[in-house]
């Protein structure tokens, strides 16, 4: 049987301080255009009326108020650190909508680091109000999310082992890149969307590809189309860097959404 029909849309597409930066005067930062200005990256996925996200960053009340989301039935998280998780309080309105605990996956470690940053979630006896959740341990099985066949795609943010998601066997999700194993190379081949990770255009990031990095994953893996995502200023302005891109190839930006 064929498999629905999944809404992307792109909740945000910035680094971890976002674009503007705080205090800047970098012209990107500084630029009128609606699709230079990027929140954290995140990605939202809607298939027969159900709703996941790939992460939840600081910027994510805002995002989902943009979306106008009614309804939220799980998060996936790629790795631990902030800019991918801060967000996980602003769950509350939802979970206190729908009455039942929010699923949100995960590798071990940074199911164990959302401890840390929300003691308050997980204690026994919550204070009446916080967000209620149930944990579930992401390890190198494909698993279902409201409907949603997600498995793990081991990559490296620098020496840090993360996930990445192939959703439904069409959709690869890959931020924070900075090496894809031969492994998940194989497992990604001819994917018909790849997202992924595109820092900025030189000067070497010790845990991120650049720009032509990205394109070169993209063309080893066969993606028939691929979007860029958490992006910094140093890579340009959108408008000029989405038109010297091939045809298959373009700049993700926030609230950018189509159908696969």
């Amino acid at each position: 049987m064929a498999k629905s029909n999944i809404k992307l849309h792109f909740l945000g597409t910035g680094t971890s301080q976002g674009i503007p930066i705080i205090g800047s005067d970098h012209p990107v930062c500084l630029s009128k255009n609606p699709k230079d200005k990027r929140l954290r990256s995140s990605l939202l996925l809607e298939k027969d009326g159900k709703i996941i996200t790939i992460d939840s960053g600081p910027d994510f009340r805002q995002q989902m108020l943009r979306y106008n989301a009614q309804r939220l039935d799980g998060i996936i998280y790629t790795h631990e650190h902030n800019d991918h998780v801060l967000g996980l309080d602003d769950i509350r309105p939802l979970v206190f909508k729908s009455g039942e605990d929010l699923n949100v996956f995960g590798l071990s470690r940074v199911l164990k680091e959302l401890h840390q940053r929300f003691p308050y979630i997980f204690i026994e006896n919550k204070y009446p109000g916080v967000p209620t959740v149930i944990e579930n341990v992401v390890e190198n099985e494909k698993f279902l999310v409201a409907g949603f066949e997600i498995e793990p795609i081991k990559i490296l943010h620098g020496t840090l082992p993360i996930l990445g998601y192939l959703i439904d066997g069409k959709i690869a999700y890959l931020t924070d890149v900075k090496t894809i194993p031969e492994e998940s190379i194989k497992k990604l081949k001819g994917v018909e969307v790849l997202i992924i990770s595109a820092l900025r255009v030189q000067n070497e990031h010790f845990s991120h590809i650049l720009l032509d990095e990205a394109i070169r994953y993209s063309n080893l893996i066969g993606a028939k189309q691929t979007y860029f995502t958490h992006i910094s200023h140093y890579l340009g302005f959108h408008d000029e860097v989405d038109v010297s891109l091939p045809n298959d190839k373009h700049l993700a930006y926030d609230t950018l959404e189509f159908v696969v």
